[in-house]
């Protein structure tokens, strides 16, 4: 089975989806592995490398493209490359199918396919496969490193000869993967950490981290079934704002982690509250790229609201590209070498499978997953 991997091209994206170590390990599944020229440079990985681990090396894009039985990337293809693929190849990345309708329609016509990343299911078969936990991760800890570096104070109390300085105080809200890896990285630069999630089975995860957990009753909340918090009501996203003002006003760093899977995310915190912050102080919105939770956050920028510094980066986890790129690249490889068959020496698509019938979008020409089906068929 032929594998390629063309470069990454997103503006700014220096991840890659191979390391050359994993690289080794799909030549050793017995895959014909093809790598694009350069494509290993943003994370520090030279042709060279691929080369040692087995892999082929070609400049020809396009011909890499339409010559690949399954094709393993980060970032979704554009509706051009769709079209050079060959009818029944596999094309495995992130693709945002909850709203990338026209990308979901141009692999079911292309009969491509079609394997999205996000939507790998949070099981604990899967956890290995997971890369939206992966990333979140690192995402979590850039994020407070980016405070960190913007926030014109010092993160831990210090007791000096010229006087004692107090630690920042910081609130993170959401504890998922992001937010528990930014109360975790808070804490051991030395500040005061406070933490709220809608998910009360939480609150043990985040006080196990030193942080304080900001106790908010907000009547019946949870947890979908993979694991994401279920979308409040509007009457329960006023109350959290009203509870969290008085916290976020007395905060130096405030994280936003919040977000709603498929769906942008709420906005948590509104611009009086931000201006309600004392100057110089730091918000980290880290779903501004989706919507944003911080009402004037702007995606891929830093603005100043009232003196506040207001970060709204994409793609956190592309700040430690190495790293991150080697996590990544173990997921894809968990998630090849699961459903690699060695007698046929291919990875096979099998619906009666525990993970594929949940992340496939695509396949013979159909949109096969029911729930994007009837986004994208309804019109949603």
């Amino acid at each position: 089975m032929r594998i390629a991997i063309p470069r990454e091209t997103h503006p700014g994206e220096c991840r890659v989806p191979v390391t050359p170590e994993v690289a080794k390990k799909l030549v050793r599944l017995g895959a014909e592995l093809i790598v694009e020229s350069g494509m290993g440079s943003g994370a520090g990985y030279s042709d060279e490398e691929y080369t040692e681990a087995g892999a082929s090396v070609s400049s020809d894009r396009n011909g890499l493209i339409s010559n690949a039985d399954m094709l393993l990337r980060l970032r979704k293809p554009t509706l051009e490359e769709i079209g050079q693929m060959k009818r029944g190849c596999i094309h495995v990345s992130y693709l945002d199918p909850f709203n990338e309708h026209g990308l979901v329609n141009a692999f079911k016509d292309a009969g491509i396919t079609s394997i999205s990343m996000e939507m790998i299911p949070r099981t604990t078969r899967s956890q290995k496969m997971d890369a939206l936990s992966s990333q979140a991760n690192l995402a979590g800890y850039v994020a407070v490193i980016e405070a960190a570096a913007a926030l014109p104070r010092i993160f831990p109390m210090m007791m000096t000869p010229a006087g004692t300085l107090k630690p920042a105080n910081v609130f993170v809200i959401g504890a998922g993967v992001a937010g528990l890896q930014a109360i975790a990285t808070a804490k051991r630069l030395g500040a005061k950490v406070t933490a709220f999630d809608t998910r009360p089975v939480t609150a043990e995860q985040v006080r196990s981290l030193g942080a304080k957990f900001l106790e908010i009753d907000l009547g019946e909340t949870g947890e979908t079934a993979g694991g994401y918090a279920q979308e409040l009501t509007p009457e329960q996203v006023e109350k959290q704002r009203q509870a969290q003002k008085e916290l976020i006003a007395k905060s130096d760093v405030v994280i936003t982690t919040a977000q709603v899977f498929g769906r942008k995310p709420p906005v948590l915190v509104t611009k009086d509250m931000v201006e309600g912050m004392q100057p110089g102080s730091v918000i980290v919105d880290m779903a501004a790229e989706t919507g944003g939770n911080v009402e004037g956050s702007v995606p891929n920028e830093t603005v100043t609201i009232g003196g506040v510094t207001v970060i709204g980066k994409g793609n956190l986890a592309g700040e430690v590209a190495r790293d991150a790129s080697q996590m990544y690249s173990a997921n894809l490889f968990n998630l090849v070498e699961d459903c690699w068959d060695k007698e046929q020496n291919k990875f096979v698509i099998n619906f009666d499978h525990d993970i594929q019938p949940g992340c496939i979008i695509t396949h013979d020409g159909a949109i096969t997953n029911e729930t994007i089906k009837n986004i994208v068929e309804g019109g949603a």
